[in-house]
């Protein structure tokens, strides 16, 4: 009878862990992106909203402490931005392009996330001024073992918008 128990109790914590890791998803079932990022930070909120024009739904979380989030989830300062999104099992760094986003879901490769790091002016939400300002950008490819790779370049002036 004690074995029985112990097979359903084990059972159950497997049935929990799987929840626990699993993406979290929407009412509609699609993937939810969690973003957190510093209450007061405009643009995060404007690349929120660039990604829930692609169909993503986004829950936000506010933290004074955006670098104990990036400690937390392994984001070295070469890849930092301003804000960090979580979704299916991978970061997403900074001003990424919604389109990056899908593409990475939808090819599901072998890294931890992607990186637009730093904040260059005419990514998704650092928008302003004429198109022909805005800047040369990379979306990076990381492993969370230092291997970095080129996800995609943007090119700067009015073609940089994807």
């Amino acid at each position: 009878m004690k074995a029985s128990y112990v097979l359903v109790g084990t059972l159950l914590l497997a049935i929990a862990a799987v929840f626990l890791f699993v993406a979290p998803q929407s009412s509609s079932g699609a993937t939810k992106m969690v973003v957190y990022q510093d209450p007061n930070c405009g643009c995060c909120s404007k690349w929120i909203e660039h990604i829930e024009a692609a169909g993503i739904e986004v829950e936000v979380r506010n933290s004074s402490n955006m670098q104990q989030i990036k400690l937390q989830y392994g984001v070295s300062r070469s890849l930092q931005s301003c804000h960090t999104g979580l979704i299916d099992g991978y970061i997403v760094e900074g001003h990424v392009p919604a389109e990056d986003v899908l593409r990475m879901l939808d090819e599901r490769p072998e890294i931890k996330g992607l990186s637009v790091p730093g904040m260059p002016i005419g990514s998704p939400g650092m928008e302003q001024g004429p198109p022909a300002n805005y800047q040369a950008y990379d979306v990076v490819a990381f492993d969370g073992a230092g291997s970095l790779s080129q996800y995609r370049h943007v090119e700067g002036g009015a073609n940089s918008r994807p």
